[in-house]
């Protein structure tokens, strides 16, 4: 299974005009808690570039464990088998590599290798995916802010992506956690809670 996870504001950018994403930062151990259980059930994570260069800091900044959460979540991201997609970096740190094939090839390897679950970011990246139809589930943590703008988190589709929502909740910091499951035979499923 592919998911695609990230933080996303009301009007659905994961980034700003600017490219700034320093609103979906987040700020409580309860969300920290959840992101660290989501990532901790994953088999491997393919990324593009910028999204590879924000969460390094998970692995170089001492001051990301300074709490026992952000050094168990620390130590899970420094620990998942990563695929980096980019045109610019010449070598990647810690347990990633390059993307050497395209979008669906390293996918599908990715796939291959593990028996869990695999998440993309970036929303260019998981665009791509998108389109080719090979993200099962997309998992969205819904920020309180309008930008009026940015990088979207869907890419413009030309047909209809039927979905399930299969899970909701709120964090203390106002954050809604969205999970929708696409409809790939056709049926939808009631959503119960």
């Amino acid at each position: 299974m592919l998911m695609y996870s990230m933080s996303v504001s009301v009007d659905g950018f994961v980034a700003d005009r600017a490219g700034s994403f320093n609103w979906n930062d987040p700020d409580d151990d309860e969300l920290i808690r959840f992101h660290h259980a989501e990532v901790g059930q994953l088999g491997g994570y393919l990324l593009g570039r910028r999204l590879y260069e924000n969460m390094l800091v998970w692995a170089t900044d001492p001051a990301m464990r300074d709490t026992e959460i952000g050094a168990a979540f620390a130590d899970t991201w420094r620990d998942l088998p990563k695929i980096v997609f980019s045109r610019t970096l010449d070598d990647v740190q810690g347990n990633a590599r390059l993307a050497k094939a395209s979008v669906a090839e390293e996918i599908a390897l990715a796939l291959e290798s593990t028996d869990r679950p695999l998440s993309i970011g970036g929303a260019a990246l998981a665009g791509a995916a998108i389109e080719l139809g090979l993200v099962d589930e997309l998992r969205m943590y819904r920020c309180p802010v309008v930008v009026g703008g940015g990088t979207p988190y869907l890419p413009p589709v030309t047909a209809d992506i039927p979905l399930d929502l299969v899970e909701t909740r709120m964090f203390s910091s106002r954050v809604i956690y969205e999970r929708y499951r696409r409809v790939r035979d056709g049926s939808h499923q009631v959503f119960a809670g």
